[in-house]
């Protein structure tokens, strides 16, 4: 009977000693919970605050950035902002950039910013430019020096044989210089069908079409050319970029647009061989364009089929001043008859 009476009260002290740690425990993990918390807390709520007061954000902006960084001193931060500020960067491109890549606030500026400038300064860009270059495109400052921006920048003076030329089509999309596996893979894909090199040079117009995925591109170059066009010829290229500004559901969707105006497949064909650009209008711009032409104008349908640059043309600037004057000349008797290649490609009008 001792022995039980024993052993109850020692296990029941063991629960409680157990019980007792137990809770303490707790309690010492819910501190350490608390006091993080609380440290994050305040280091997001500083950094909301800083945005707001340094970079004039809205709080929805300043809120949203502030999940990617956090900060509680401003001493990095307004290391950066003085930084950009005495390479001639706006207090809107520093917002710009900061908005873009929130990270960059903690960076090092004089160990792994300030080399990058130099670099591309070095090579031929000027302060201004350089300033509108980052702030639209601060990846490039999240990029290795050495072993991606260096490397890629003599990969594309080796093809243009030029570094003014390297830099125009850097200032054209600066991605080219990060994304270089891409550009090259889909070069590669080019010279594969015979596409001139010179040709392929006209491409860096518009720089994001070599950055598109290669397994994609290589489909875009193979519906080109099912389409017809010539590899060899300079218009090939305009097509590939064309095509490569939209998906195919959106291109089935611009030659609906076609369609609802009576164009037949035949002619929509024939319109982009003629002008590859005309798919690139907006929907709206080409039901505005041809309602306009048609509608109020009198013009037949297929007409614009035949003249389909047009439908690149500034509608408000261009097209409508051009076909109401013209419309006046014919009410007064002043001229007989318009087509549309003279009203809308004829410098006719007096400046």
């Amino acid at each position: 009977m001792f022995y039980f009476i024993f052993r109850t009260s020692f296990l029941h002290g063991k629960q409680t000693i157990a019980a007792s740690q137990s809770s303490s425990l707790f309690i010492f993990k819910r501190s350490i919970g608390l006091r993080l918390f609380s440290n994050s807390s305040n280091g997001h709520s500083f950094t909301v605050s800083y945005l707001l007061s340094k970079c004039g954000f809205s709080p929805e902006l300043a809120s949203r950035v502030s999940n990617f960084v956090h900060f509680e001193t401003p001493e990095k931060p307004d290391s950066l902002i003085v930084f950009l500020e005495n390479h001639g960067f706006s207090q809107t491109q520093i917002a710009n950039l900061i908005k873009r890549q929130p990270t960059l606030l903690l960076s090092d500026t004089e160990k792994t910013l300030l080399p990058k400038l130099e670099f591309l300064y070095s090579i031929g860009f000027s302060r201004p430019e350089l300033a509108k270059l980052l702030s639209s495109y601060p990846l490039l400052l999240k990029s290795s020096l050495k072993k991606q921006i260096i490397p890629s920048f003599n990969l594309l003076r080796d093809l243009f044989q030029s570094n003014d030329k390297t830099i125009k089509a850097i200032k054209r999309f600066a991605g080219i210089l990060v994304y270089d596996a891409y550009v090259f893979s889909n070069i590669k894909v080019l010279r594969g069908i015979g596409v001139p090199e010179s040709n392929i040079l006209t491409m860096f117009i518009n720089p994001r079409a070599l950055l598109r995925n290669p397994v994609r591109f290589k489909e875009i170059v193979e519906e080109a050319k099912r389409m017809g066009f010539d590899s060899l010829t300079k218009k090939f290229a305009h097509v590939v970029i064309s095509l490569n500004s939209m998906s195919k559901s959106t291109l089935e969707k611009k030659f609906d647009v076609y369609r609802r105006w009576c164009w037949s497949d035949q002619e929509i064909r024939e319109a982009f061989q003629r002008y590859p650009s005309c798919i690139t209008a907006s929907e709206d711009k080409i039901m505005a364009i041809m309602d306009f032409l048609v509608n109020k104008m009198g013009y037949r349908s297929n007409l614009v089929a035949k003249q389909p640059s047009i439908l690149r043309q500034s509608f408000e600037k261009r097209i409508v001043p051009r076909a109401l004057f013209a419309r006046e000349l014919l009410s007064l008797g002043l001229v007989s008859n318009l087509t549309l290649s003279v009203l809308f490609f004829i410098c006719f009008l007096k400046k």
